[in-house]
């Protein structure tokens, strides 16, 4: 309803205190758009400020609004035609559980929404590897969830991959596990009857292996040694195997704080996003017409 008003209103939502503004105007004049709009209760307003409330004391004011991060600059390439890898410095953001989640869910869905249909490609075009995957589905309400394994569903059709990296797949909701076809398992420690529940059911999410014990392998894989399954041409999931994953060629490490300053400020990106832009939207408009009421009243 929020955002049906808006647009009737054509009052414009671009950052986080035009949401808060007219989520305030809603709820002040929740009389007269009831006949329109239906019943809007004084709860279901006060819910969703609540909401808002812990998402900005999270940091959320700084996070949404303009300039808008343009997709298609996650699908740059370099000189030579390669690939280039983009890294979401989420130190403080994955501590801020509600935050991180909105974030990363907004992500898919602009992705969806904005690619066209790509069918089968040879490669896809963006990969997401979503690091600590469990910050996204804990205390997550279904409405969340079944918003997730939608995007997860239909993304690929838009030529888009989409890793979840957890140290235990129990992590992620059995229903959004289902859309993942391909597994890379490392190694599980089974101490208590928690942790041996947790490797039987990662042993379960791989075709077998008549070589090998899967659920047995999983406790006894070393340093850089994983099971892994992939999809194969036809689609089925391939049987496990057991593989030692190359290290990557990038030191092992954090990164300084001078290279990253460096790494920034010789980007291709530099300049687009560090300005805030604050044009006039509905926080504003809604701010004229109250001291317009206000001029009104005292003449």
């Amino acid at each position: 309803i929020i955002f049906r008003i808006a647009d009737d209103q054509g009052l414009l939502l671009l950052d986080f205190k035009d949401l808060r503004a007219i989520t305030q105007y809603i709820g002040d004049n929740a009389k007269s758009f009831q006949n329109q709009y239906g019943n809007i209760s004084s709860a279901s307003v006060g819910a969703i400020q609540r909401g808002l409330l812990t998402l900005e004391q999270q940091g959320a004011a700084h996070f949404f609004g303009e300039p808008m991060l343009d997709i298609y600059d996650w699908m740059r390439t370099d000189a030579s035609g390669k690939g280039i890898i983009n890294i979401l410095s989420a130190e403080k953001l994955y501590q801020m559980p509600k935050l991180y989640a909105a974030s990363l869910l907004w992500m898919l869905s602009e992705l969806y929404e904005q690619l066209p249909e790509a069918g089968d490609l040879e490669k896809p075009k963006l990969v997401f590897f979503f690091d600590e995957a469990h910050l996204l589905f804990n205390d997550a309400p279904q409405v969340l969830l079944d918003k997730i394994e939608q995007v997860i569903r239909l993304i690929r059709s838009k030529g888009v991959g989409v890793w979840f990296v957890s140290q235990n797949p129990s992590d992620i909701p059995d229903n959004v596990l289902g859309q993942l076809g391909n597994r890379v398992q490392h190694a599980l420690r089974a101490f208590t009857p928690k942790d041996q529940k947790a490797v039987k059911t990662a042993a379960q999410t791989m075709r077998a292996n008549p070589a090998f014990d899967t659920e047995k392998a999983i406790q006894e894989l070393g340093t850089g040694e994983a099971l892994i399954s992939f999809l194969d041409a036809k689609g089925s999931p391939s049987v496990v195997e057991r593989a030692m994953v190359i290290a990557p060629c990038s030191r092992m490490g954090p990164v300084t704080d001078d290279e990253r300053n460096g790494l920034i400020n010789h980007s291709a990106l530099y300049g687009k996003y560090e300005d805030d832009v604050d044009r006039e939207s509905a926080y504003e408009m809604l701010q004229k017409g109250i001291q317009a009421t206000t001029e009104k009243q005292n003449t």
